[in-house]
């Protein structure tokens, strides 16, 4: 009778709606995203957290050059974030990104960082400081597949300073190593991203010159969406959420320009 009984409940669990069974764990959402974005995305997923608590988000940062190389190879990622527009649109262009899904979600600034410490006057002699002979060593992220020190790479020519620091130049892997090296004290000053020096951990421990705008080609960011993504709604949800209100006020934070601005 028993041996019946529990044939019986099988049967009917097998028969029940899909929303009356247990639900099996949801695949993480993959965001592919650019190094200068850690902070401020680790806070944007907290907010976000906040509106879908049953999402998990899994971030992985680096350069965008090496993302772009990754994806073309199959990455397994469903949102991809990059800080220069030109290498999500060449998804598109390639099938592999879903067609009409980028967008513009900031502007990327970048800084002349030195360490609190540093008899360096940055604030005011902006990047004169490095003709003093006090900087050995200068920290950029690695030109080729990062657009941040392309950016950095591009200052230093448009001031002169190119062919004086080139042999000083110690290259991170991408812009977020580069801000390591800065704060490890293995380097007199770095070019970094606004958004990774205005953090509290390098803020309290430095301080930067805001390099303007027309040094350096312009830093554009932008999301696009992965057509081999298993999570395409997820991936379209938060792509939404980081461009829309609660998004833009933490990108702002972080001292990025937003578009439309």
């Amino acid at each position: 009778m028993k041996r019946m009984l529990k044939v019986m409940l099988y049967l009917a669990a097998l028969q029940a709606p899909a929303s009356t069974r247990a639900a099996e764990p949801a695949q993480p959402l993959r965001v592919a995203a650019a190094a200068d974005l850690k902070f401020a995305l680790d806070e944007v997923v907290l907010k976000y957290r906040l509106v879908r608590p049953g999402v998990e988000i899994a971030l992985v940062f680096g350069s965008s050059g090496r993302f772009y190389a990754q994806l073309t190879n199959g990455a397994p990622f469903d949102l991809y974030l990059s800080a220069d527009g030109a290498y999500p649109r060449r998804l598109v262009q390639e099938g592999i990104a879903v067609p009409g899904s980028e967008f513009s979600y900031a502007m990327g600034r970048i800084v002349l960082w030195v360490p609190k410490e540093s008899l360096l006057a940055v604030e005011r002699d902006g990047m004169k400081v490095l003709l003093s002979g006090a900087v050995q060593r200068l920290a950029i992220a690695n030109p080729q597949h990062a657009p941040y020190g392309k950016a950095a790479e591009e200052a230093l020519k448009k001031y002169g300073l190119y062919a004086q620091m080139k042999d000083k130049l110690v290259l991170g892997e991408n812009a977020a190593q580069a801000a390591q090296f800065a704060q490890t004290r293995t380097v007199e000053a770095a070019i970094l991203p606004l958004s990774l020096a205005s953090a509290p951990a390098l803020a309290t421990d430095g301080r930067y010159w805001l390099i303007p705008l027309e040094a350096h080609p312009k830093l554009e960011q932008v999301g696009v969406r992965i057509k081999a993504s298993t999570n395409p709604e997820a991936a379209r949800h938060f792509a939404e959420f980081l461009a829309g209100p609660d998004g833009r006020t933490i990108l702002k934070r972080y001292g990025f320009t937003l578009p439309g601005e």
